[in-house]
């Protein structure tokens, strides 16, 4: 009894331990390092103490840097049982090896990831890109490392085949009728993995009408195929129904693009710190499709007189309307024509109605179907009239002609005639108003007889005063002159804002003041709050980045002798130029060093005189 007590006790204080510790604080960090050099290869490690959701992870943008490797995934659970107490620890890592592209000061933007729906986000790491080359025996190292490299580029690239990648133009025919479709796939095939793409020609359909069967925002169709006895990953890139509209030989152009192959080797040179893993390289190929060339046929001679250029195979529904109706009331005759081919093309069909039925306008509905099988579905056609005179009357057939392709002929559809009786208007009736009835009058001819004089109206007629109106009076003259006024001053206005718009320098250096006043607010909350780090980090961005909008240089190229020399062209004395450069070097010494010396309320007090005397100074 003693023991089963002393099991579920250490088995609650587990459950109980386990759970604190899964209920600590979760932390998204970045580990990188400080200071690069120009064409090192360096790691950047974004790792966070949780599971985080699938696909949530999203990284920076990495501006100023060459992605080579990454992002690499490991995880980790580790659990530790000390003096009766149970840790457990998650760890997810997504590493990135990267390059910088020149020297200057960079910033790893942040990334970030949802943990259970919550985003968190990873602080901006700023890192400095020295350029090494000052000495020989660095330029030579450097030089060695990329000889090495471009000769090992060399030798990966042979590993990639001729027939490894290719790119092909596949047609359903080669000769078509004018007007009869055509499909054209585009599609990649490929033998080896492939990081990135880039199209250098597109096709032009000349001659064609394109109908495109790639829906926008879709995701690439991806299969598997074997050709010419090898298997390879295929992928869609384009997919097109096309109707040829000219007769004779029509090309379609060969499409071209660049795509960068993936070769993984094994690593030469063991790296105490990347370790002996494996290298990635890019391999960048140049494919193109074959161009293609089709024979449209022109259609045969003889066709008929209602024939408007529909192509393919077609079926004719027509609703008649009732076969009694009465004068002056309204009918439809509907004509449906369904079927495969180029039904948007297709045109109404001529309706025949006798003259003294008034016709209006008809309606078009339709359902169409689009696939690689052609345009497939249904257009439908409503012819509404009004019959205004009594008597028996025939509708005469319709008829609709097309081309079939496949039997080379062409084929006409014919409804049936219609017998309609149209009884008198009971109004007309009880007004004793007799309508001149009978077969082939038109709606002119159908007058009113029982009545000749229509109502007048009775009484004494009512006048009113006529009032002056306001055109061409002075107060028009007036408020036209005055609505001109405000016109021009409001266009030069405008006029002035985009002229100053366009100017994209005056505009940096007049908000320079206006950002920097802002980020040295926010230095402000962080020096309240005792937040060493963030406070030298907002003052640097602020020192620097009004820098860079006053003086128009970009902060990636901006230095310290490049601020003390472009102040010193402005006009601004040598001592104040060495004060910015005084207050850089303290904010970067205390960003890093918690020991440093320098106070947060004299760097921020510092930096706003400083910021203040120059823009007094400074003529832009």
């Amino acid at each position: 009894m003693r023991a089963t007590l002393a099991k579920i006790l250490l088995t609650v204080s587990l459950l109980l331990t386990t759970l604190v510790s899964w209920a600590a604080k979760t932390e998204f960090e970045v580990s990188t390092p400080l200071t690069v050099a120009v064409g090192e290869a360096f790691r950047v490690e974004f790792s966070i103490n949780a599971k985080p959701d699938d696909n949530s992870f999203q990284a920076p943008s990495f501006e100023g840097f060459d992605v080579l490797a990454g992002p690499v995934v490991s995880h980790g659970t580790s659990m530790s049982i000390m003096n009766g107490t149970m840790t457990r620890s998650v760890n997810y890592t997504y590493s990135f090896v990267l390059l910088p592209q020149s020297a200057g000061n960079r910033t790893i933007a942040a990334a970030s990831i949802k943990v259970e729906g919550e985003q968190f986000r990873t602080r901006p790491q700023p890192i400095e890109v020295v350029d090494e080359g000052a000495t020989t025996a660095t330029r030579g190292s450097t030089a060695q490392r990329q000889q090495r490299r471009e000769s090992m580029q060399g030798n990966v690239a042979d590993r990639v085949a001729e027939d490894d990648i290719l790119l092909r133009a596949i047609v359903s025919k080669s000769t078509v009728y004018k007007n009869e479709p055509l499909h054209v796939t585009y599609k990649l095939y490929t033998r080896v993995p492939f990081g990135d793409y880039s199209f250098d020609a597109s096709p032009s359909f000349n001659g064609f009408w394109a109908q495109d069967l790639v829906k926008k925002g879709s995701q690439a169709q991806s299969g598997r195929e074997t050709y010419n006895g090898k298997v390879y990953d295929t992928f869609v890139l384009g997919d097109w129904l096309l109707y040829p509209q000219q007769a004779g030989t029509l090309s379609i152009d060969p499409m071209g693009m660049t795509i960068v192959a993936q070769v993984v080797v094994q690593s030469r040179n063991p790296d105490p710190f990347f370790g002996s893993g494996h290298e990635v390289y890019n391999v960048p190929r140049k494919v193109q499709s074959r161009p293609m060339t089709i024979t449209v046929k022109p259609l045969p001679a003889g066709a008929p007189s209602d024939f408007n250029g529909a192509v393919g195979d077609f079926t004719l529904e027509t609703t008649p309307p009732s076969s009694r109706l009465t004068a002056n009331t309204g009918a439809t005759y509907t004509v449906r024509i369904s079927g495969t081919g180029n039904l948007t093309f297709v045109q109404a069909p001529t309706l025949l109605l006798p003259s003294s039925f008034e016709q209006y306008n008809v309606k078009t509905t339709e359902a169409i179907n689009t696939s690689a099988a052609g345009i497939s579905g249904y257009r439908q056609f409503e012819y509404p009239f009004i019959a205004r005179a009594e008597g028996p009357f025939e509708i005469e057939p319709v008829s609709f002609s097309y081309f079939d392709p496949t039997r080379s002929e062409y084929v006409t559809l014919r409804s049936k005639e219609v017998q309609m009786e149209v009884d008198p208007d009971a109004r007309t009736a009880s007004n004793e108003a007799p309508v001149v009835a009978g077969r082939g009058l038109s709606k002119e001819e159908v007058r009113l007889l029982g009545e000749d004089i229509r109502f007048i109206k009775l009484g004494a007629a009512t006048l009113t005063k006529e009032r002056r109106p306001l055109l061409f009076t002075s107060a028009y003259w007036m408020a036209l002159l005055a609505i001109v006024a405000a016109f021009g001053v409001a266009y030069g206005m405008l006029r002035r804002r985009i002229r100053e718009s366009q100017n994209l320098v005056l505009v940096r250096g007049k908000r320079a003041n206006k950002v920097a006043v802002q980020r040295f607010r926010s230095a402000r909350k962080y020096m309240e709050l005792g937040d060493r780090r963030a406070f030298y980090e907002e003052m640097l961005r602020a020192l620097w980045g009004y820098m860079s909008d006053k003086l128009n240089i970009p902060v990636a190229i901006l230095t310290k002798e490049r601020v003390r020399e472009e102040l010193r062209k402005r006009g601004i004395v040598a001592e104040e130029a060495q004060r910015f450069t005084e207050i850089i070097a303290r904010c970067d010494e205390a960003q890093y060093s918690p020991s440093a010396s320098a106070s947060m309320g004299e760097v921020y007090a510092e930096g706003v005189e400083l910021l203040s005397q120059m823009e007094a100074k400074i003529k832009r």
